[in-house]
């Protein structure tokens, strides 16, 4: 049984949506304000955070971003009642996976729950079948079938969306990726025309894995195109 987590102050919508979780043999958990949110999501561990923008004491933005800076990883799908683009931006850029603009179809919300979920399982299954794919480059260790991350030995805590960028960019040395190429496949359908996201994730990514964000080891710019991993470091 899958733990959701509602953080939403409009209790209409939180009956509609537990009862379809419900439906999909959710447990649902559900908190009206930010502050409670964040410590349900610390403390019960739930397999989705379904999160609004505009919430009580707590904000939904600075609720997802103090979950990423406690390496909660755990998916958020954000909701928002806003039409302006700048929430779903500000969104991506703090570390949700998804987003839903109210009013929303509950068909379209029933379709990425199981997406997310379905995610999920297939990370599970390949880690119950294969653990042996690591990569290693010098002091950075990246075991792709645990979703485990060591640098000098020491256990980087990234969010999902992180690590798979890291995943792509390392298993690929030397291949550079444009910006709209790496949203497509690591965030997918819907999220064109923020770009901008991945830059964001990229400067996450490297201030948790390079010795000087002011020179990257691993992760290279390649000017007027986008990124790429450092084939230097591939040994030969």
């Amino acid at each position: 049984m899958k733990n959701v987590l509602i953080v939403e102050d409009d209790l209409e919508i939180v009956r509609l949506l537990q009862i379809h979780l419900k439906d999909l043999g959710c447990d649902v958990i559900n908190e009206t304000n930010g502050i409670g949110g964040l410590n349900q999501a610390m403390n019960k561990n739930p397999d989705l955070i379904i999160l609004d923008v505009m919430l009580p004491e707590m904000d939904g933005i600075e609720l997802c971003q103090k979950l990423r800076a406690n390496n909660i990883t755990t998916p958020v799908m954000m909701l928002t009642s806003r039409s302006e683009e700048i929430d779903k931006v500000l969104g991506l850029e703090v570390g949700a996976d998804d987003y839903l603009t109210k009013p929303f179809s509950v068909r379209e919300f029933i379709a990425r729950v199981k997406a997310i979920f379905r995610r999920q399982k297939l990370d599970n299954l390949e880690q119950s079948i294969d653990n042996t794919k690591i990569l290693q480059f010098e002091t950075l260790l990246i075991d792709i079938e645990m979703r485990k991350v060591l640098l000098k030995g020491e256990k980087v805590e990234l969010s999902p969306k992180e690590f798979e960028l890291l995943v792509l960019l390392s298993s690929n040395p030397g291949k550079s990726y444009d910006r709209s190429k790496l949203l497509n496949m690591i965030w997918g359908y819907d999220f064109r025309g923020y770009e901008h996201t991945v830059n964001s994730h990229i400067n996450r990514l490297r201030s948790k894995i390079e010795p000087d964000m002011g020179k990257p080891k691993y992760i290279l710019t390649t000017w007027g195109v986008g990124y790429k991993f450092n084939e230097e470091l591939v040994k030969a």
